[in-house]
């Protein structure tokens, strides 16, 4: 059996209000899992390492909690955008890429 996928979490800084009603309130945790690779399928990962919206619209249904549907992601504030990317983009780096893999200098 294999382990659970890692999972990373932030706070939205604003609320999701869309059509008027707040979909999701500031301050809500959203969890974020690594996708695998089928929670992949008809993106690329050069799309999503360039932070492409209409390719993170398509992931967040897949891999957050509470769902972020591709409404939600598409009236989410740019912070808030730029959190959920950058979890993201942190799962596909490889581990000798990521800063807390660097020797300390």
């Amino acid at each position: 059996m294999s382990a659970p996928a890692p999972h990373a979490s932030f706070k939205l800084d604003h609320p999701i209000v869309i059509a008027g009603k707040t979909i999701h309130p500031a301050g809500t945790e959203i969890k974020v899992r690594k996708p695998g690779a089928g929670e992949l399928r008809g993106l690329t990962l050069l799309a999503l390492s360039q932070l492409d919206s209409a390719s993170l619209e398509t992931l967040a249904p897949r891999i957050t909690t509470p769902v972020l549907s591709k409404p939600d992601v598409a009236a989410m504030d740019p912070a808030d955008f730029m959190q959920f990317g950058g979890e993201v983009m942190d799962f596909l780096l490889p581990t000798a890429a990521k800063p807390s893999a660097s020797p300390d200098v």
